[in-house]
C-alpha cells in the first residue's frame, strides 16, 4: 500500500505511459498549436515504485494497479445492434470488504495511462475507498486513449462522441462489468452501492450522470466540476489576476491594453515593432499574435499547492517583475518596462519551451488550414477527440472579457476566433463557421441548477476554472448536508491529491468533509429489494500493463435490443 506521505511528482513511469498522447500532439504540451486553449483535464498523479505487491486485507496478492482490463461497451447505447468495442479499465480490491461500495471515476478528455495511481490512497478517490472498505474502477473515456468504438476519429465516427453516449458508458458499465474479484458479477449497483467520481471535466460528468440517471450512483465526487457550458469562459482568467502578485497583474494588463490599442491602429511600423519583440515577426495574424500571449497566463492552470517558487508562471513574473534584484511595487513597473521585458522573455526563453523545434508561425498561426493536424484523423489524438465535444456542446472558449471589465488578454481573441478552428478542424461537420448554443446541454444536465442526492462538489479558490463550478463568482449557491459545496484555497482539483491536505488545510478541511459525508450517506444505503440475475459476462481477466492499443473488433451483444443485457 503507497504512502500517504508527498509523493514524486516527477516518476519516469507516468511520463513513458503519457508518450502515445504526446506523439499523437504538435507542442511539447501535448496540444496542437500554441493558440489552442489548454483542456480542464485533471493533473497526473504519481508514485514512488512500490516495496511490495498489493495485497488484500484478506492477505490475496493482486494484480498490478497497472493491470489493464477490458469491457465490451456498446458502440451506440440508441443502436445496440452495432455492437460493441472494447474499453479499457483499471481496477483493485486492495481495501475491499463484503458490502463496501465501488468507487468508479474517468480521467475524461485523456488518455488513461498513467492515471491508476487514482486507484490508490494517494487520492482522494482511494482514501473513501480505503475509508469505506470499497473498491476503485478507472474506466477510460469513449474516443480518447485506446476506448475507441471505431478506428479513426472521422466525423463519421465521432457522431457517437457525445456526453449523453459518455452517460450511457457509464451506466451500461455498472451494469454489465464482471469485475476482477470475488463475487464480481454480483456488485451492479442493486446489490452494491456505486459511487460516481471525477475531476474537472470527468467531475461535471459526474454531476450530469446523477441527474441524468438517478437510480444508478448512490453518491458522487466532482472536484472542479466544470458543470455549466460556458461559449465565451472569458471568467477563466479572472482568479489568475485576482490571485497572481499584484504588481505581475497590473504590468500584464498595462502591456496588453498597449498591444491592443496599436494593434487596431494604423501605426504599421509600430505593430511590426511589437511582433519582432516577442519573436512573432512573421505571423500576419495579429489576433494569432496577441493570442499567443495567453500562454504564460495558461501556465498557472498547472499550479499546486505543492507546487515551488520555481514554476513557470512565477519564472515569468519574475522576469517582468525583478529587475537589477529589485521587486517591481504593487503597480509594477509601468508598460515600458514590462513591454520590453515580456518581449524579452518570450522571444528568448519562453517560445522554446512552448513550441519546441517549430516556428513561431507554425505554433502560433491558426490560418493555414494545410497544416496536418487539422486533419490527423488518427485514434489516441485526445485534443481531437477534446475539440469536438467542446466544438458540439461545451464551449468555454477562454477569451476577453466585457469592456467594462479588466484584462489579462487581447480583446482581439472573441468565440469567432475559437469556431473558425472548429470549422478548419471539422469541415464535413462544420461547413461555415459555427455558432454554438450551449443553452440545451445546461438545461438537460441541470448546470448551475442542479439539485442532487449524495453529490459531494469540492472547489478551489485559485482554480482558472472556478466560474464554471458550483463555487462561481455571485452564483451564491447553498450548501446542503446532500448536496455539500466546499471551497478551499486550492488550484484546479487540488482536493484529488491526499497529500495536499497537508500542504493547504483548507483544502484538508475539504477532503476531510467529504470523507465524513461519504460515510455518513453509505451508512443508510441499502440493497434493492428487486434485484436483477448477477451478470452474464465473463468475468474480465488481466491484459498486461502497459500494452498500448489493442485490436479494433466489434462484437454482438448477447441481445442486441436490451440494454441491460451481457456482452460476449
Amino acid at each position: 500500500m503507497p504512502s500517504l506521505g508527498f509523493c514524486k511528482w516527477i516518476a519516469l513511469y507516468a511520463s513513458l505511459t503519457l508518450l502515445p498522447l504526446l506523439a499523437s500532439a504538435s507542442l511539447p504540451d501535448g496540444r496542437l498549436h500554441g493558440n489552442m486553449m489548454h483542456t480542464p483535464s485533471i493533473p497526473v498523479l504519481e508514485m514512488d515504485a512500490p516495496d511490495g505487491p498489493v495485497i488484500s486485507r484478506n492477505g490475496t496478492v493482486l494484480p498490478d494497479y497497472s493491470t489493464t482490463y477490458y469491457f465490451d461497451q456498446l458502440v451506440d447505447h440508441n443502436n445496440p445492434s452495432l455492437g460493441t468495442f472494447k474499453q479499457r479499465f483499471w481496477h483493485t480490491y486492495e481495501f475491499y470488504e463484503p458490502g463496501g461500495p465501488i468507487v468508479l471515476f474517468t480521467p475524461g478528455e485523456n488518455n488513461a495511462d498513467g492515471y491508476y495511481v487514482y486507484l490508490t490512497n494517494i487520492s482522494i478517490f482511494g482514501l473513501i475507498a480505503q475509508q469505506q472498505s470499497g473498491c476503485t474502477v478507472l474506466l477510460e473515456h469513449r474516443f480518447f486513449g485506446f476506448s475507441n468504438p471505431y478506428p479513426d476519429l472521422s466525423v463519421e465516427s465521432l457522431k457517437v462522441h457525445t456526453i449523453q453516449q459518455a452517460i450511457d458508458d457509464l451506466e451500461y458499465f455498472t451494469k454489465n462489468v464482471n469485475l476482477p474479484m470475488p463475487n464480481g458479477d454480483r456488485l451492479t449497483p442493486d446489490k452494491a452501492p456505486w459511487i460516481l467520481a471525477g475531476g474537472s471535466y470527468s467531475a461535471a460528468l459526474t454531476s450530469w450522470a446523477m441527474v441524468n440517471k438517478p437510480d444508478v450512483f448512490f453518491a458522487g465526487y466532482a472536484s472542479s466540476a466544470v458543470v455549466e457550458s460556458v461559449l465565451n469562459f472569458w471568467q477563466y482568467f479572472e482568479p489568475i489576476r485576482q490571485y497572481m502578485p499584484q504588481n505581475c497583474s497590473a504590468d500584464i494588463q498595462a502591456v496588453i491594453a498597449h498591444i491592443d490599442q496599436v494593434f487596431t491602429g494604423p501605426n504599421t511600423t509600430a505593430i511590426q515593432a511589437i511582433k519582432d519583440s516577442f519573436g512573432m515577426g512573421e505571423l500576419t495574424h495579429l489576433d494569432d499574435v496577441a493570442g499567443a500571449l495567453r500562454n504564460n497566463l495558461w501556465d498557472w492552470q498547472s499550479m499546486q499547492p505543492t507546487t515551488g517558487p520555481g514554476a513557470q508562471f512565477y519564472q515569468f513574473c519574475d522576469a517582468l517583475e525583478v529587475k537589477d534584484g529589485q521587486n517591481a511595487p504593487v503597480n509594477g513597473w509601468g508598460v515600458d518596462n514590462a513591454l520590453a521585458a515580456w518581449g524579452a522573455y518570450f522571444k528568448d526563453v519562453y517560445l522554446t519551451r512552448l513550441c519546441g523545434a517549430q516556428s513561431a508561425l507554425d505554433c502560433l498561426g491558426t490560418y493555414d488550414g494545410t497544416q496536418t493536424y487539422w486533419t490527423d484523423i488518427s485514434i489516441n489524438n485526445s485534443v481531437r477527440s477534446w475539440m469536438w465535444m467542446v466544438c458540439n456542446e461545451l464551449g468555454w472558449f477562454q477569451d476577453s472579457p466585457p469592456l467594462n471589465r479588466p484584462s489579462i488578454v487581447t480583446r482581439l481573441v472573441q468565440p469567432d476566433y475559437d469556431m473558425r478552428q472548429c470549422q478548419q478542424m471539422f469541415p464535413g461537420a462544420f461547413p461555415e463557421i459555427p455558432f454554438l448554443d450551449v443553452t440545451p446541454i445546461n438545461r438537460v444536465y441541470q448546470g448551475w441548477q442542479v439539485e442532487n442526492k449524495n453529490l459531494f462538489f469540492a472547489n478551489g479558490l485559485r482554480d482558472p476554472w472556478k466560474d464554471a463550478t458550483m463555487s462561481a463568482e455571485g452564483l451564491n449557491v447553498k450548501s446542503t448536508p446532500l448536496q455539500p459545496i466546499a471551497l478551499g484555497g486550492g488550484f484546479h482539483c487540488s482536493d484529488l491529491k491526499a497529500a495536499s491536505g497537508a500542504a493547504d488545510p483548507t483544502i484538508g478541511a475539504v477532503q476531510a468533509k467529504a470523507l465524513k459525508s461519504m460515510h455518513d450517506w453509505l451508512a443508510a444505503w441499502k440493497p434493492s429489494k428487486n434485484q436483477r440475475p448477477p451478470v452474464r459476462s465473463p468475468r474480465s481477466t488481466p491484459q498486461g500493463g502497459h500494452q498500448g492499443a489493442q485490436p479494433h473488433t466489434h462484437t454482438k451483444p448477447v441481445n442486441a435490443w436490451s440494454k441491460g443485457s451481457g456482452t460476449l
